[in-house]
């Protein structure tokens, strides 16, 4: 891994790191290609049950790295949507992915870090956080979620809201805007974190892997096409070995040991 993402596993947990501090973490080409690299890794492993995205330095990421990602690309009108394309592309990839994604929020997440974090299933936030979209503010437009994902979050008035006046909520602003699962102090964060992720990777990987993908196509579809998905994804994770061995160990009163098959 280049040094502008940094990469580790822990208990079950991958944790990827945004390591530019000192531009807040914003993102340049390299650091988008990084990012896709490092998602990969974990969704490829089979020791990782779960991932962790955050930013060093006590943010999360500030956005495109101007200079660098989108000023050369402006007066451009190909090379704009080449990078929106890829930005998209690439936070789907947490989106998407088998494993439960956390977005660990710390300082800002605005403009493409706001992007990231609502492409992860779950986020978590410090009170201190300051969370937006934020793109209006320098007359930009978001290309990689806030139009399909925002709105099935917070609902059309309250993206308008973010979207619209360029705002920033704090960490239990958010929270109780239905952006951020849980919030805390930023000295409990990584307790926060743990405490989070802990019921999490105690499933079955298998019946995790499933479950995902099925509630990510709840509002993409009409409800008849739905319940046929539904008793699809029934049928396959009751003939897994997880649920043969979960009905086993519930029966007979002990902890299940999962093998993601």
């Amino acid at each position: 891994m280049s040094d502008v993402i940094q990469y580790e596993v822990k208990n079950k947990v991958a944790t990827i790191w945004l390591n530019r501090p000192h531009k807040r973490n914003c993102v340049s080409p390299e650091v988008l290609e990084q990012i896709g690299i490092a998602i990969d890794r974990a969704e490829k492993d089979d020791n990782v049950l779960a991932v962790v995205v955050r930013g060093r330095g006590n943010t999360f990421c500030s956005g495109a790295d101007l200079g660098e990602l989108v000023g050369p690309r402006l007066a451009t009108t190909n090379d704009s949507i080449n990078l929106a394309m890829v930005s998209a592309q690439t936070y789907d990839r947490f989106y998407s992915c088998s494993k439960p994604t956390i977005a660990a929020v710390e300082g800002y997440a605005v403009a493409g870090g706001f992007e990231l974090m609502i492409s992860c299933d779950f986020a978590l936030a410090t009170t201190t956080a300051r969370i937006g979209d934020f793109h209006i503010r320098r007359a930009l437009f978001g290309g990689a979620g806030p139009i399909y994902r925002l709105p099935r979050y917070i609902g059309i008035r309250r993206s308008k809201e973010l979207m619209l006046t360029g705002k920033l909520l704090t960490g239990e602003q958010a929270a109780d805007w239905g952006l951020v699962n849980d919030v805390s102090a930023p000295e409990d964060f990584d307790k926060l974190i743990e405490d989070f992720v802990a019921p999490l990777i105690d499933k079955s990987p298998f019946c995790m892997k499933i479950t995902k993908m099925a509630i990510n196509r709840g509002l993409d579809a009409d409800t008849q096409s739905l319940i046929t998905m539904e008793t699809l994804a029934c049928n396959v994770v009751h003939q897994s070995a997880d649920a043969k061995e979960g009905v086993e160990a519930f029966l007979a009163k002990r902890e299940p040991k999962w093998t993601g098959r």
